[in-house]
């Protein structure tokens, strides 16, 4: 009997010395226990409710900085930790993504989170490589100068291999050539004495989006020239400049000739292109002078009277329009030089109003072809058509149009 009891006590002594030895009996299995311990604490409050992933409250964005090659956009993320300790101990990161019409722009890490219990910040800076910039130019003429601003950021736990994403979604639009769309008969000068001026008259002016490649933006434009000279005056030559913010974007000539025929109305057509490798030096003053850019397209045309070529800078002709972008809805309105801005945006994806007359674009994306003087059939003031080959002259009852009322020299 006294044996069978010190066997049975034998027995779970030896119980309790081999779990002693399995999990206490040295430091590397008490520290196993211990970490096995914690995870199966952690899963179990995870699946019971006690334990929630980290989440992004809100976010906002805004241009910090910018240089020759970068621009660096600074985000300030709220993020709220809903567990009573801190969060360290889950490997929380975050992750963020800036896309404009579907065009990765920037995108960073904020790298391990320690956040504490409730509400915190988080900074941080990412940095858009402004060669990005061309290719997002395209897309937004392309669409009409419309462009979608997508960010998104999400908070991940890699322990509990859960995340938590949250997307912001604003339009922004600009309008660049509606404003050259325009009636008013102006007069040309050329200020020498071989003629009288004014030489020329251009009684509307027209402009639209051309052929858009990847290295260049046509700009498609048409002067509606009257001549009312009782000659014809070639017009050998038309010069352009494209310039926004004083950076040259674009420069050219067209030197196919065009004949002005004595008391008559012709189309003129050029098309002037922005060489698209110019846009990340202009997009850095866009950046220094809050978001706002001043496109000026000035014209000069060479014309032959007298036998004499004449250089005339088409003054009455420069095409002035500003654009303003908002692209996060974060700008100060109130900064100098912003005191024009007419955009509204909000977090749950609000239209911008447009940076133009009525934000609003009116050229279409059309293909031009090369860079030449081409014309169309027009119609005259009585409906009369006249054409002649590609270039095309349009008269009112047999070419004779009042020279002293030029407003009314008009192409239907």
């Amino acid at each position: 009997m006294g044996a069978d009891s010190a066997g049975d006590g034998g027995t779970g002594s030896s119980v309790v010395a081999t779990l002693r030895s399995l999990f206490l009996g040295s430091l590397f299995r008490i520290v196993g226990t211990g970490v096995l311990a914690v995870v199966v604490a952690v899963g179990v409050a995870f699946a019971a409710g006690f334990l929630g992933v980290p989440a992004v409250n809100e976010f906002q964005n805004e241009f910090t900085g910018v240089n020759d090659e970068t621009t660096t956009i600074g985000s300030t993320i709220e993020v709220t930790n809903p567990n009573p300790i801190g969060a360290s101990f889950l490997g929380v990161s975050g992750e963020y993504a800036i896309a404009m019409n579907d065009l990765r722009m920037a995108n960073g890490s904020t790298g391990a989170i320690a956040m504490p219990p409730g509400n915190s910040t988080i900074d941080l800076d990412t940095s858009l490589d402004n060669d990005r910039i061309p290719d997002w130019w395209v897309s937004h003429v392309r669409n009409d100068e419309q462009t979608t601003v997508n960010v998104n950021a999400t908070v991940e736990s890699d322990f509990l291999g859960r995340s938590v994403p949250v997307t912001q979604t604003r339009s922004i639009e600009t309008d660049m050539l509606s404003s050259f769309n325009s009636t008013e008969t102006r007069p040309v000068n050329s200020s020498s004495p071989l003629v009288s001026d004014p030489v020329l008259y251009v009684n509307e002016t027209r402009a639209q989006w051309g052929e858009v490649t990847s290295e260049r933006t046509g700009i498609v434009v048409d002067f509606y020239i009257y001549n009312p000279k009782d000659y014809a005056i070639p017009v050998s030559k038309l010069n352009y400049t494209i310039e926004m913010n004083d950076v040259r974007v674009g420069a050219g000539e067209n030197t196919d000739e065009k004949i002005l025929e004595p008391n008559s109305l012709t189309q003129v057509r050029t098309v002037t292109y922005i060489q698209n490798e110019n846009l990340d030096d202009w997009w850095v003053t866009h950046v220094e002078r809050n978001q706002r850019t001043d496109v000026v397209i000035d014209f000069a045309a060479s014309v032959e009277v007298a036998g004499t070529e004449l250089d005339i800078p088409l003054q009455g002709m420069t095409h002035r329009e500003t654009i303003e972008t908002d692209v996060f809805g974060t700008k100060d309105d109130t900064a100098p030089g912003n005191e024009a801005a007419d955009e509204t945006g909000s977090d749950d994806g609000g239209d911008e109003a447009g940076d133009g007359d009525d934000g609003t674009t009116t050229g279409e994306d059309t293909t031009t072809g090369e860079d030449t003087t081409t014309g169309e059939d027009t119609t005259t003031d009585d409906g009369g058509s006249t054409s002649n080959g590609d270039d095309s002259t349009t008269t009112d009852d047999g070419g004779v149009l009042p020279a002293l009322d030029p407003q009314y020299a008009r192409l239907g």
